[in-house]
């Protein structure tokens, strides 16, 4: 896991991050890990998410926690899988909000890239993660790293839509001015918390019309 797979852009913007020695230790930290343990996503996925959705068109970003730790799902975009993997239940959570909230047609894979190409940064807190074992890099230095990112987007001069799902995520709403930026916050989409307040909450209608008042155009949902 090497900061030369970040997008020349990101790696630019996040410099003064990625210089930290706390990096380095992270950095150390996922080439232990991999040497010992299998991880997901593999290596050349970890930033997957930067260079699908470069810092000058991000519009959007909806931050996830830890990627998925099973086989064959984790490839750097949060709550995505590739399109041959069974669709995780979190995610059929949101693609039944959005068929509620839009009318949208539930797809049958699981694949985000499509938002990410429009502007919607699909980020963890943490990217990586040791297979089978959830939250095992949790606390390792990825939380510093995501702070650093969202901060940086508060920073840029376009307005910014965050979708904020769950407590953890909520918990970076402190990086963010409220007054320059959109905030959309509910319970996560798992299935221990979907019925708690996510169900209903409409974050993608409600995400476009934040677009339109920001004088941008409107996601294509459709998957």
């Amino acid at each position: 896991m090497h900061k030369e797979l970040l997008p020349d852009d990101w790696r630019t913007a996040l410099q003064s991050e990625l210089e930290q020695p706390r990096f380095a230790r992270l950095q150390r930290f996922v080439a232990r890990e991999r040497k010992r343990h299998q991880v997901f996503p593999g290596e050349n996925d970890v930033f997957r998410a930067f260079r699908l959705t470069p810092l000058a068109t991000t519009r959007v970003v909806v931050l996830g926690q830890d990627p998925y730790h099973d086989d064959g799902q984790a490839h750097g975009l949060c709550f995505s899988v590739p399109r041959e993997t069974p669709i995780p239940r979190s995610l059929r959570n949101i693609h039944r909000e959005l068929e509620d909230d839009l009318g949208h047609t539930p797809p049958s894979h699981g694949n985000l890239e499509t938002w990410a190409q429009q502007g919607v940064l699909l980020l963890n807190t943490v990217l990586t993660v040791r297979a089978h074992a959830a939250n095992s890099h949790r606390g390792k230095g990825w939380e510093v790293f995501t702070e650093a990112v969202i901060r940086r987007i508060d920073a840029s001069v376009r307005p910014v839509v965050f979708i904020l799902w769950g407590r953890q995520a909520q918990q970076t709403a402190s990086f963010v001015d409220p007054n320059r930026h959109t905030l959309i916050t509910s319970a996560h989409p798992s299935p221990l918390s979907a019925r708690r307040g996510f169900f209903g909450s409409k974050p993608f209608s409600r995400t476009d019309q934040a677009l339109a008042a920001n004088g941008s155009g409107p996601i294509d949902w459709q998957l």
